[in-house]
């Protein structure tokens, strides 16, 4: 694979003022301002806490029941548009410590996240890899999807992160579910060949800036490159471990299409893979800069705060053919 070339932009005097105004670093916004529609109001967007939505885990309880426990405490919660999924209006105390939380009833996750285990869309027989899995929202919202049926080998290469992935499944009563510490690029030596793989990779997790605001500033156009990188080497992974006819979503929490569609671009070119639609965000972009994408690229959806209501995330649907 060729070295990834990150693409720069000019910075005037009107992106200069707005990252002073918000505090990022002056490439980011040059970036965004290229990228993203409506810049201000995208970057006003991400000065408001995120909205807090919840999964309902349907391997313990239905919707409305779940509705009516909650409610019944003073929690104020809106059906989403996505399936299982309330936004959370109003709240007595934190919807984290209430006992429906602790017994696993649902799962504290930001809409965007819940897509790509939609989009994967696992049946209860098949085979399924979680390439990065922990804390486990996308690992336990699968094994529902499934029934706790079937097979999820939860692959996650961070010791530290590996209880809360263990927690989590454990509180969620997810049955079908393996966890692997090890580094997902090795992810063969397993032995294993899957149905579908989610590969939500590891990235520079511009998207989440709302909850943390030091990435304003603490990514550099050199973290872009190292994410890049790896994932372009997780895809490499990920075909080896696919099986003929299966599905893999990729996906990240990152606007930078060195990220996203730069990665879905080398998967269709290197491997033949047919971008699928999701019904969900907007469109993948067509170029950035100097790159220019293949058009099945577009079939791939962004999602932005000021837009969809949710953190800023990629996600992508791709049949090995």
């Amino acid at each position: 694979m060729e070295s990834v070339v990150i693409q720069e932009f000019p910075v005037d005097a009107r992106i200069s003022e707005l990252a002073k105004k918000y505090g990022y670093n002056e490439y980011m916004v040059a970036r965004f301002a290229v990228l993203v529609p409506e810049l201000e109001k995208f970057l006003a967007s991400m000065e408001a806490p995120p909205v807090t939505y919840i999964r309902v885990n349907t391997l313990k309880i239905a919707p409305n029941a779940l509705l009516k426990r909650l409610t019944d405490k003073g929690f104020i919660l809106k059906p989403a548009d996505i399936p299982d999924c309330f936004e959370v209006m109003g709240e007595p105390y934190s919807i984290g410590a209430s006992a429906e939380h602790l017994l696993g009833y649902f799962y504290i996750q930001d809409k965007s996240s819940m897509i790509p285990p939609l989009a994967l869309a696992p049946n209860p027989g098949d085979t399924v890899m979680d390439m990065a899995a922990s804390p486990g929202g996308k690992t336990t919202h699968m094994a529902q999807l499934m029934n706790n049926e079937g097979l999820i080998v939860a692959i996650e290469k961070e010791v530290a992160r590996l209880p809360s992935l263990r927690t989590n499944i454990g509180r969620c009563g997810v049955m079908n579910t393996v966890i692997y510490h090890m580094d997902a690029l090795e992810a063969d030596k397993i032995g294993i060949k899957a149905d579908k793989i989610l590969l939500d990779a590891p990235c520079t997790g511009e998207g989440v800036i709302a909850r943390d605001r030091s990435r304003k500033t603490s990514r550099e156009e050199a973290d872009i490159q190292f994410c890049s990188t790896a994932q372009h080497e997780l895809i490499d992974a990920a075909m080896k471990v696919l099986k003929p006819g299966g599905t893999l979503v990729y996906s990240t929490c990152s606007y930078a299409p060195e990220e996203d569609e730069l990665i879905i671009d080398y998967a269709v070119k290197k491997y033949g893979l047919k971008v699928e639609p999701v019904p969900y965000g907007l469109p993948g972009i067509g170029k950035f800069g100097n790159l220019t994408f293949t058009p099945e690229v577009k079939n791939a959806r962004r999602m932005y705060p000021h837009i969809h209501n949710t953190t800023g995330f990629f996600v992508a649907r791709l049949r090995y053919v």
